[in-house]
């Protein structure tokens, strides 16, 4: 009964590790930038740069719209307060005059031409004087004939705009949006590293303790057989029970050990999980976690301009001063002349078109819009010269940074070398350890060796094995150091 429960125990644990995802680095470092917020932020700042460039590109293209308006005046528009009489005359070819027989005035002759008299009987002009006449009849303008229902007065127009000329402004700023497109894209690409070197190295970080998890469980083996193997030497009286008690406190160190690595394996895959976006309480396991080699990709060398083209944060500064350059030209273009052609088709209601007609009438009106630029005290120049301040402080930016980055390369380049000659003497320390373990056991077994020699080669084992793991993982994280310091990170 006890094996059949021990059969169905292990058939289920088997089942239960095989159900439990294992994912691979490259699946890792896909969730990660999945799941990560801030790679989402910039992935929508590239995607609103987009609809900027896009919408700057409308610039070049006329502008048609649709405007109306409604005003409600208080009173009525009155062209004469009162009504007006005009006396009545005579036209001839176009002139005003009078004959007697059309005024109330007396009449003398004077020269030979016929003279108005005003009330008193004094000759008079009535050209300079047309108040003195008194006209025998008069034609009636009625103030309520000139009075115009505006109280309410309803607008509407049709109108196009099309740049001709604005100073360059306009091409500045379609050149403007499609830098800062790039640069939003670089800013992408610089994140995106960052996020997979986090990953890497947790990654990493979690093969490197199973691996010395591994070890430590086969140290614990040995000892276990050791502790049974002394026990049959101590009923021989080859062995006493001081031999005993040291394999026993040896095992109780390796046992905490491994108690403390299997806590830092649980932390690291939660902070892997954090980043994936897994769930903390899923198990998981890592492909790389059962490999018992661990592969390094191959460095070559990489000419620091060739870095440079290929660093995000070089071509984000780069744009960037490009994009300050072409502010200087937006700057400038406030120092020019701007013309556009203009088109409008517009009604009132009441319409003045034909004297105050209560319904709408249009008219259709074309023209040209020049703006001159004379004086505003020196402000553009001032703004002009502040833009190519700003144009030289991101190149020296640019400058500063390139620097940096020869020296990054430099120490990344320098470390992993440092760090694959640490594995190869790691790899030779650890034959001689695996040897000497080998001859050990063997010793003790034929009772030439004490356990005491044979627990120091386990601990010299253990020792040099965990230094091959971390010398392997110190290689593996400083090639994807290096490859982040010369921008080939994201194009493997």
């Amino acid at each position: 009964m006890k094996k059949i429960v021990f059969i169905i125990g292990s058939l289920l644990w088997t089942a239960l590790l095989s159900a439990q995802n294992v994912y691979t680095l490259e699946e890792c470092r896909q969730m990660a930038l999945n799941n990560n917020k801030s790679n989402k932020i910039a992935q929508a700042e590239s995607e609103k740069a987009e609809y900027e460039r896009k919408a700057a590109f409308t610039k070049y293209f006329p502008d048609l719209s649709i405007k109306g308006a409604y005003i409600r005046n208080s009173d009525e528009l009155q062209l004469i307060s009162e009504d007006q009489f005009l006396p009545i005359g005579t036209v001839n070819n176009g002139s005003f005059s009078l004959t007697p027989d059309q005024v109330k005035n007396n009449w003398t002759i004077i020269g030979g031409q016929p003279v108005p008299l005003d009330a008193n009987g004094v000759p008079f002009d009535p050209k300079k004087n047309p108040e003195k006449l008194q006209w025998k009849q008069y034609t009636t303008i009625p103030a309520d004939q000139l009075t115009y229902d505006t109280r309410n007065i309803y607008v509407a127009s049709l109108n196009l705009t099309q740049p001709v000329f604005m100073g360059g402004k306009i091409i500045a700023y379609n050149k403007i949006c499609k830098l800062k497109k790039e640069l939003a894209n670089s800013k992408l690409n610089t994140l995106q590293e960052e996020i997979i070197v986090d990953i890497d190295e947790t990654y990493w970080q979690i093969v490197s303790l199973s691996s010395k998890k591994k070890a430590v469980e086969g140290l614990i083996a040995l000892l276990d057989k050791m502790e049974n193997d002394v026990t049959a030497l101590i009923e021989t009286g080859m062995a006493t029970k001081t031999d005993k008690l040291s394999v026993s406190v040896k095992k109780n160190e390796a046992e905490m050990a491994l108690f403390k690595i299997d806590n830092g394996i649980h932390l690291s895959k939660m902070l892997l999980a954090q980043y994936c976006g897994i769930p903390l309480n899923e198990e998981f396991s890592l492909k790389d976690e059962n490999d018992e080699s661990l592969e390094l990709g191959i460095i070559e060398p990489i000419s620091i301009e060739d870095i440079y083209t290929k660093r995000s944060e070089i071509k984000s500064l780069d744009l960037a001063t490009k994009i300050y350059k072409q502010k200087e030209n937006i700057e400038r273009a406030k120092l020019m002349p701007s013309i556009a052609l203009i088109g409008t088709y517009a009604g009132t209601n009441p319409s003045f078109k034909n004297g105050f007609d209560t319904k709408f009438e249009f008219d259709w009106h074309v023209g040209v819009t020049v703006n001159i630029p004379l004086l505003h005290w020196g402000e553009n120049i001032f703004t002009l010269k502040a833009a190519k301040c700003e144009t030289a402080m991101a190149q020296y930016k640019e400058d500063d940074i390139k620097e940096k980055i020869e020296l990054q390369v430099k120490q990344s380049e320098f470390k992993h070398s440092e760090a694959l000659r640490k594995l190869e003497i790691s790899n030779r320390n650890f034959a001689k350890a695996e040897e000497n373990l080998k001859q050990a056991t063997v010793g003790f077994e034929e009772g030439v060796v004490p356990a005491s020699n044979l627990m120091e080669a386990q601990t010299a084992w253990l020792s040099a094995k965990s230094n091959v793991i971390e010398a392997a993982i110190e290689a593996k994280v400083s090639e994807i150091n290096y490859k982040k310091a010369t921008g080939t990170l994201l194009k493997e």
